[in-house]
């Protein structure tokens, strides 16, 4: 019974998530790509990655970036050819990188400092497609490390 209960609230939280993803997003980042949460605390921080809003978190910072934007500001930079491959991309590796760092700190490998390097690297990078698959690829990497 208690994994029953267990497993309801995981999918009731997978189902929230989507609804402050970016509607172009939600498809890409719906539960079952893979939306598994630690605790309740992981899933609010997973939210602030994406929306900027702290919800009561302890020592969090609202605002920008976040990931929503994020997304507007690759799509913007892509041209309308690009985005077809685009948005999937930068939609799941918002996903993959969100939800390693709004894990615990003590078992996260995705830091704050990573998301500004990240954020460094996709605003860098002449093509918003190359600088989406040069993160994804540091990501990847550092998540790997488990």
């Amino acid at each position: 019974m208690a994994s029953v209960l267990a497993a309801a609230l995981l999918v009731a939280h997978a189902v929230e998530a989507e609804e402050f993803v970016r509607d172009d997003c939600r498809s890409f980042v719906a539960p079952s790509h893979g939306l598994n949460y630690d605790t309740p605390v992981h899933a609010r921080w997973y939210k602030r990655f994406w929306t900027g809003t702290c919800d009561h978190l302890p020592f969090c910072f609202s605002g920008s970036p976040n990931w929503n934007d994020i997304v507007a500001k690759l799509m913007a930079k892509g041209g309308s050819r690009e985005q077809p491959a685009l948005l999937p991309k930068a939609c799941r590796l918002g996903q993959l990188i969100g939800l390693e760092w709004s894990r615990d700190k003590k078992i996260r490998h995705i830091t704050t400092g990573d998301l500004r390097v990240f954020n460094n690297m996709l605003e860098a990078s002449g093509d918003p497609l190359r600088g989406v698959d040069q993160v994804d690829a540091k990501a990847r990497a550092m998540t790997t490390q488990r």
